[in-house]
């Protein structure tokens, strides 16, 4: 198996594959591959040192990881600029501001405590194409980069890392947030300290739930997969709004006043609708994944926005809209991208644009989220079966071409094979909740007879 994932390399801190060892020498490896390219070339050339920032979020093993990589940075000749405990975005963003060569994030985003992982930013703090991952994967068993004296790197504190990451976020806003009553959970992780403080220097009233992080509570109960507890405090303390983080703070997910969940395609589409109305939107162009709910394509049709699909991942999103230069795309998950200040899905600047159209427009969060009309979705998984038939099994196709057909304009069918699992995910949205379940029992009946191993 590769040792790569869709975001990074994850698993169980200390278990069986990311361990402190590990953490060193992928460091080492990145020194040699990312150390590589012209631009570093340019800067050795102009007697520069090569620089990378360091992050991590509140986990216990985030300590001893993150020890690791600086460790084999430094090791390698790279000096490295720790800046403690901050969201991934906050990562990405400091490794653009501050013209470092890479950055490293320690983090395992929405997983429990005992997981970590490691993600490595590339020059500009975008994420690393595969082709780049890979070659990072083969100089694990190469040699690697063993200066002395004055050339090995340095390490030492990023002193005004949350400051920078705060006052780029303040300076991204339309208008301030005054007036504006929000509710924050902070999942115990990353963003427990910096979340409170922007929204209240963007002028916003704000109740914080789930910032007292002991290392070992991240995302327990809370967070953006958690989002009963944020429903009841934004109830019980009259607030707008309340916006729900994950534990390295790359997604947000909101509630209205009523505690009513509002999903990343309603933040999407809410936040594409004000960015046509200003003028700000590329091209008229929402970049989404094949799992967005039908309602968000209607009503960005409605409103002449054109939406742009991908396969399931922010970081295929991110590719459509680098290759388009669009400014707006993400996933109903909470991964909203805006490229005109992010490199990578934001959950606070997420937050703070959509609390600021509350104030600009001086309309609740459900007048806001009525710009669509969220079609129930109904999600099977299916395993034991031979996914790689999925396409191809004739049954299959005409069960799902059966389906397609009586639902019309009123409905859609995805059957998506699952990366990793023997299992195919069976989606289907309908005007109604019976109908939708009704189509998506009988599809994943077809595709466990039709498919089984």
């Amino acid at each position: 198996m590769p040792l790569f994932g869709t975001d990074g390399v994850r698993g169980l801190a200390n278990g069986e594959v990311l361990t402190a060892e590990l953490a060193l020498t992928l460091a080492q490896a990145t020194a040699v591959v990312l150390g590589q390219g012209r631009t570093a070339e340019a800067r050795r050339a102009a007697g520069k040192r090569l620089t990378a920032v360091v992050a991590r979020d509140p986990r216990i093993s985030g300590h001893f990881l993150s020890a690791a990589v600086e460790a084999g940075l430094a090791s390698s000749g790279v000096d490295v600029l720790d800046a403690g405990t901050l969201p991934t975005p906050a990562a990405a963003f400091l490794v653009g501001d501050v013209d470092a060569d890479f950055g490293v994030m320690i983090s395992a985003s929405h997983n429990p405590a005992a997981d970590n992982g490691i993600k490595i930013f590339a020059s500009g703090g975008v994420k690393l194409p595969d082709v780049v991952e890979k070659r990072i994967e083969e100089a694990l068993t190469q040699p690697k980069l063993q200066p002395t004296g004055a050339a090995v790197g340095r390490i030492r504190r990023f002193a005004d890392a949350e400051d920078r990451y705060v006052v780029h976020l303040l300076g991204s806003l339309p208008n301030t947030l005054d007036g504006l009553h929000v509710v924050l959970d902070c999942a115990h992780g990353a963003a427990s300290g910096v979340s409170p403080e922007t929204f209240r220097d963007a002028g916003a009233e704000v109740t914080v739930i789930g910032a007292d992080p002991d290392g070992l509570n991240i995302n327990d109960g809370v967070g953006s997969t958690h989002l009963d507890q944020i429903a009841r405090a934004v109830v019980e303390s009259g607030a707008d709004l309340g916006i729900a983080h994950d534990g390295d703070a790359d997604r947000c997910l909101a509630v209205d006043a009523q505690g009513r969940i509002v999903d990343g395609d309603q933040i999407m589409a809410i936040l594409a609708v004000a960015l046509k109305d200003r003028g700000r939107l590329v091209a008229d162009t929402l970049v989404t994944t094949v799992m967005s709910n039908l309602g968000l394509h209607r009503a960005m049709a409605e409103r002449g926005i054109r939406v742009e699909t991908t396969a399931v991942g922010d970081r295929y999103v991110l590719e459509r809209m680098n290759e388009g230069g669009f400014s707006l795309g993400g996933e109903q998950s909470g991964h909203v991208i805006m490229s005109d200040f992010a490199t990578t899905g934001d959950g606070l600047l997420t937050g703070l644009h959509l609390a600021a159209e509350l104030v600009r427009q001086g309309k609740t969060l459900a007048e806001l989220a009525s710009v669509m009309t969220v079609y129930p979705q109904v999600l099977i998984n299916v395993s034991g079966v031979d996914r790689t038939r999925v396409a191809d099994d004739p049954g299959v196709t005409d069960a799902v071409a059966a389906a397609t057909a009586e639902l019309g304009d009123s409905g859609r069918v995805l059957l998506r094979p699952s990366g990793t699992e023997p299992l195919v995910r069976v989606m289907v949205e309908a005007a109604s909740e019976d109908d939708a379940t009704r189509h998506a029992e009988t599809l994943a009946a077809v595709v466990r007879e039709r498919l089984a191993l």
